[in-house]
């Protein structure tokens, strides 16, 4: 498995599915500076147990057929949101239908956690 193909399939689709405690759970998500990013909580999707996990089994699947592209382990990071103004961004450019988008990113930094999802084993 390369970071090429796993970067590739995130990039290609907007969503893509993980592993949770509690079952898999599809997300919305951004590829950015080697890594996957979701939001979680907050109004936004509610991906329980993604936090507090130390690592987390990702499914990415074609956006043209839905077959599964590639499955991967990633280490799972929450991102203090004011250190990673670039992160935040990039999530907030891709949230689409957001019910209150001028006031997206503050609410995401009292009510929300960024998570960062960073591929494991993949050369």
């Amino acid at each position: 498995m390369t970071l090429r193909l796993i970067e590739e399939g995130a990039k290609k689709s907007s969503v893509l599915w993980l592993a949770l405690p509690a079952g898999t759970r599809l997300a919305w998500h951004v590829w950015h500076d080697g890594a996957i990013h979701v939001v979680t909580g907050g109004g936004e999707q509610e991906l329980p147990g993604l936090a507090g996990s130390p690592e987390i089994e990702v499914i990415l699947r074609s956006k043209d057929n839905g077959a599964q592209l590639v499955r991967f382990p990633a280490t799972v990071t929450v991102l203090n949101q004011a250190e990673h103004p670039e992160v935040v961004a990039a999530l907030a450019k891709e949230r689409l239908n957001a019910i209150d988008s001028t006031a997206l990113t503050a609410r995401w930094a009292t009510h929300s956690l960024v998570v960062r999802l960073t591929p494991l084993n993949a050369g």
